[in-house]
């Protein structure tokens, strides 16, 4: 077998020209493209370079922004990240009239010596780490999504906006690792999703709840002990799999299909085994799914929901009334399972803790999606430690009780507070066992 692709990480920074505000009130006229033969750069300025692409003999877009000056003021932005990485921060924040800052254990603070940014320098640092297709679409959209690598240190998804008239940026840290399940604290249960044969499994929770993560492990579990056909589509691609055992290939929105829907259209011809996609957000793409996971594929994806019951509700939802009841009948025969998760602080040691709330699809809980009744799953799962299933209540008890996590920290992440203070022994009723067999070991996510 050949040698698994690779995405490179972006070339040498490259100065851009002086600022001008993006968006519509640069006249509507594109970027004009840069000479076929760019005059030669002055001594001592970087050179403009062309990275490989990551895709079999394509050579990715050059990055814009070239044989223009640097300034004093810019920000080198990969030895930000870099510092990023070293300080075991989550996230890097650059805004104007502020330093970057950096998210650590779930709190903001200044990145220690580098200088309050400007519009301007904000602008030339981020415009030099995108490519040509990247700046238009961004000039266009005042959004953009895409992932960058600093080569043997780590990628990042990224995210550009724009706040008041200037250029704000977003740096989510991607480890090139990719960990087991057991290292993130996920329980057990979760890891024979990916051996399943066919159905949906969704993993679920707020932004920056560490979805991603355990997503990426579970399907490099299945690339590690299948021999099957894995697709992904993302946006952008996060994590790096590497063909194992199984075949991977990842699609990213933008770069390599359109949209989630159009990829998804045509996947079906692709002969995969496991289908990942990376969020559904919309009628089209979920309904794409239900159908892939119906004929016999198994499909992971992720969505922005608190708990399993809000999860089949908003799968539902999405249709019309008229096409409800079908769905729900057709989500009751392929669910699998969901998986509910949220971060929490640390008490016993640096770094977070996977809270976690798991719904297996039994017989009784295709039961209860199939008549409409989702609000009785959270007693389905509270009753369900034999079939591996606990609630988020049950787990942060679990947590607080072992002395991983502080209780006022699990008292704002637990869904209902009564349940929660009497797994805890809050109330009179003493404490009751929270997690039965299905008891968790929290790791430093």
């Amino acid at each position: 077998m050949s040698e698994p692709f690779q995405f490179p990480g972006a070339g040498p920074a490259l100065p851009l020209p002086p600022y001008r505000p993006v968006g519509p009130q640069v006249g509507g006229s594109p970027v004009p493209p840069q000479s076929a033969e760019p005059a030669p750069p002055q001594q001592g300025a970087p050179r403009p370079v062309t990275a490989p692409g990551h895709s079999g003999g394509r050579e990715r877009t050059r990055r814009v922004g070239m044989a223009q000056e640097a300034h004093e003021d810019d920000l080198p932005l990969d030895a930000a990240l870099i510092a990023m990485v070293q300080e075991a921060a989550s996230d890097l924040h650059i805004t104007t009239a502020a330093p970057p800052m950096i998210r650590v254990a779930g709190a903001l603070r200044p990145l220690e010596g580098f200088p309050i940014m400007t519009p301007e320098s904000i602008q030339r640092s981020v415009y030099a780490i995108l490519t040509q297709k990247q700046r238009e679409a961004f000039e266009d959209e005042l959004e953009l999504d895409f992932a960058y690598s600093v080569r043997g240190h780590a990628r990042f998804r990224v995210n550009l906006y724009l706040q008041r008239d200037a250029i704000g940026a977003a740096f989510r840290l991607i480890p090139y690792e990719i960990k087991p399940l057991e290292a993130l604290g996920i329980p057990p249960i979760v890891a024979t999703f990916a051996g399943l044969p066919r159905g949906l499994v969704l993993v679920t929770g707020p932004t920056g709840s560490g979805k991603s993560t355990t997503l990426a492990a579970v399907i490099d579990l299945a690339n590690r002990t299948r021999s099957d056909h894995i697709m992904t589509v993302e946006d952008p691609i996060e994590f790096l799999h590497h063909h194992k055992r199984s075949l991977v290939n990842q699609r990213e929105v933008g770069a390599d299909t359109q949209s989630f829907t159009a990829a998804l259209k045509h996947v079906l011809r692709q002969d995969p085994d496991i289908i990942m996609v990376g969020e559904m957000r919309d009628l089209e793409t979920i309904s794409v799914a239900l159908t892939a996971a119906e004929t016999g594929h198994l499909v992971f994806a992720t969505l922005h929901t608190q708990d399993a019951a809000q999860t089949i509700d908003r799968v539902i939802d999405v249709f019309p009334a008229y096409q409800q009841a079908q769905i729900r009948t057709q989500l009751a025969g392929t669910i699998q399972g969901v998986v509910c998760q949220t971060l929490c602080p640390r008490a016993d040691g640096p770094g977070r803790a996977a809270a976690t709330e798991v719904m297996v699809a039994t017989p009784a809980v295709r039961n209860l999606i199939r008549e409409g009744k989702t609000h009785q799953i959270y007693s389905a799962m509270q009753a369900g430690a034999q079939q591996g299933m606990h609630t988020m209540d049950q787990h942060l008890a679990d947590l607080v009780k072992s002395g991983r996590v502080r209780y006022e920290i699990a008292l704002e992440q637990c869904h209902h507070v009564e349940d929660f203070n009497r797994l805890t022994g809050r109330f009179s009723g003493g404490a009751q066992n929270s997690l039965g067999s299905a008891g968790l070991k929290a790791q430093a996510f």
